[in-house]
């Protein structure tokens, strides 16, 4: 009995794993389709152990113009909506990151895309194109 009501507690203090229904992920893909973000594609690595986050997004912009858009309007967005605050940035000129620890997003030109290949690393994780 004592190992049930263990076993209940460790559960009950694990991370609620986010799902493609969060109102975080929903936000963060009606941000990247307001600022017309092309080619978008998440990638659920929550069963792949070595990943570092829930979910991979993914997309294209046609230059650091639309990059700064789309990452502006990710930050906006979801401090609105979700009251939240990025974890981190790390600004490019060809590709920014933006994490929220569960959920990082990639912002790519599309000639970056191509060279890092990002789901091709991680071709284990299910992917779903928007």
């Amino acid at each position: 009995m004592d190992k049930i009501i263990t076993a209940i507690q460790e559960r009950k203090k694990a991370p609620t794993r986010l799902t493609k229904n969060s109102k975080l992920f929903k936000t963060i893909l009606n941000a990247i389709q307001d600022k017309k973000g092309d080619n978008i594609v998440s990638l659920d690595l929550k069963k792949i152990d070595e990943a570092v986050a829930d979910y991979f997004i993914l997309c294209e912009a046609g230059s650091n113009i639309q990059i700064n858009a789309i990452t502006q309007n990710i930050e906006a967005m979801v401090e609105m909506e979700c009251d939240e605050s990025p974890y981190h940035i790390e600004r490019g000129d060809t590709w920014t990151l933006v994490d929220y620890v569960n959920i990082v997003v990639h912002i790519f030109q599309k000639e970056q895309r191509i060279f890092y290949n990002l789901e091709s690393l991680w071709e284990d994780a299910p992917r779903t194109e928007y």
